[in-house]
């Protein structure tokens, strides 16, 4: 499946790519994978998915979303993953169901933004913004996006949402569109530099990591974006090891860890984990389970992948494994 911006202020932008970007070779495989302890298989969610979207509210975490099992339609299912007893509900489900959507938490209350809603495929695009509340177990609509996408990512910093990437009608997006959870309202930022799809975001000390990610007919890519709102600018990272699209990330303890992916040679198991403090990408322990179109949050220093499909193209699983992630 597919799984796609200067005398003093010159100088500052310069001097912010300068502390981003860095050498490409990666660090010792086996060097990294023994700093990690082993993957934990957790109890298996309640139906077999791909393509889904999830975010962690406390203790749980929500898989909305995707194509599901027997027949890969798109699904309106919403799942809900309690971290502290291993258990798996299903709660009121989507009022648009969409794949290869984007999924967010601020202030107790899930976000989902955009995907397709086409009932077998990537098409029909949405810009929908979708909001559920736990304690009433119930959506609101509230303000569409600017554009439609699919297969886009997105972050939280402070009280707005970032959405960027994603594709329409078959073309790679670099827009970035900013929600304000107070007013309601979007805004456009500067976009990226390279324009791509099924590609993986995570927040790290107030701004935006895009990662990696793909374009039809370019294959996948290493490309690392950082976008930093207080300056309204992107700067240039350090390229990751290993080129991976239909990917997911996470946060976790001060070190953006990214998981899964697929490409010609079949689902990715390589976990790769980047440091801004140092501005380098280390391997950790390879996923037991690689999958693409999955699931990834964070919790407690481990990262918890959920989910998505075990072979290219449609296929599904109620995977869910975690790892400790060592400093």
């Amino acid at each position: 499946m597919r799984n796609a911006t200067l005398v003093a202020a010159a100088l500052t932008a310069l001097a912010l790519v300068a502390a981003g970007c860095g050498g490409d070779a990666p660090e010792s495989r086996d060097a990294e994978a023994a700093a990690s302890k082993s993957w934990r298989t957790l109890r298996s969610s309640t139906v077999g998915r791909t393509e889904v979207a999830a975010a962690r509210i406390g203790h749980a975490v929500y898989v909305v979303g995707g194509f599901a099992e027997p027949g890969g339609a798109t699904s309106s299912i919403v799942e809900r993953y309690d971290l502290k007893s291993n258990r798996w509900t299903q709660v009121a489900p989507l009022p648009i169901a969409v794949n290869h959507a984007a999924a967010v938490a601020y202030k107790g209350d899930l976000y989902v933004l955009g995907g397709y809603t086409a009932a077998n495929g990537l098409t029909q695009e949405t810009s929908a913004l979708q909001r559920y509340d736990p304690p009433t177990n119930s959506w609101s609509r509230l303000k569409d996006a600017p554009t439609v996408r699919g297969a886009h990512a997105a972050g939280v910093i402070r009280n707005r949402l970032f959405a960027v990437g994603g594709a329409v009608n078959g073309q790679p997006l670099a827009r970035l569109e900013i929600y304000s959870f107070k007013s309601d309202t979007w805004s456009t930022g500067p976009p990226m530099g390279l324009p791509r799809e099924h590609l993986a975001a995570a927040v790290h000390r107030r701004s935006l990591y895009v990662l990696a990610g793909r374009a039809a007919g370019r294959g996948n890519y290493r490309v690392v974006e950082r976008y930093i709102p207080r300056l309204g600018r992107w700067v240039s990272v350090k390229k990751m090891p290993k080129a991976r699209g239909g990917i997911a990330a996470a946060t976790v303890g001060g070190r953006i860890v990214v998981v899964g992916g697929e490409e010609a040679a079949g689902t990715i198991e390589e976990v790769e984990a980047y440091d801004p403090k140092r501005r380098r990408w280390r391997f950790r322990k390879p996923l037991p389970t690689p999958r693409h179109g999955l699931g990834a949050i964070a919790y407690k220093g481990s990262i918890y992948v959920l989910e998505g499909g075990p072979t290219p193209g449609l296929s599904y699983s109620r995977r869910v494994e975690a790892l400790r992630i060592a400093p």
